[in-house]
């Protein structure tokens, strides 16, 4: 019965999911951190950790990103 009840309720993470879009598609390569940075700068404070699950749940991660290695010599 608990979920059957959620059903009716309103999204509370609606606002913010729409200007994670909308920051998206100005920044292609944003990752989570500079999309905190850019989300306090418009007046929307938000945990760092929110940030990075709305980033997974809206299939939003950067995959571009790949760290580079170096061969050791001493």
């Amino acid at each position: 019965m608990y979920w059957q009840k959620r059903f009716n309720r309103k999204n509370p993470t609606e606002e913010i999911e729409q200007l994670m879009k909308e920051i998206r598609k100005q920044h292609k390569d944003y990752g989570y951190r500079r999309m905190n940075q850019e989300l306090r700068k418009r007046g929307c404070i938000v945990n760092k950790k929110k940030v990075q699950r709305l980033m997974q749940k809206l299939a939003l991660q950067v995959r571009s990103f790949t760290r580079k290695s170096r061969k050791y010599s001493s």
